[in-house]
């Protein structure tokens, strides 16, 4: 499992991934972080970029900010 440090943008314009270096990226998300839509949203958006199932991404720390730490299969 590799893991990866993620800051997230809620609220954003449009859904999109922007990559710092191999382990940073900031997520731009539209989804409002309430009642996890947000963190939904970023594993959908996560699972695509990656190309694996949503059900191996997994949010390490952070499920309640927007610096987060996620796990996916190598």
């Amino acid at each position: 499992m590799r893991k990866i440090n993620l800051r997230v943008i809620p609220r954003a314009r449009q859904n999109k991934i922007t990559v710092q270096d191999d382990e940073h990226l900031r997520v731009h998300i539209t989804a409002a972080p309430v009642d996890g839509a947000a963190n939904a949203a970023v594993i959908k958006i996560l699972a695509e970029y990656f190309d694996v199932p949503k059900s191996q991404i997994k949010i390490v720390r952070g499920d309640a900010a927007r610096d987060k730490v996620i796990e996916i299969p190598e």
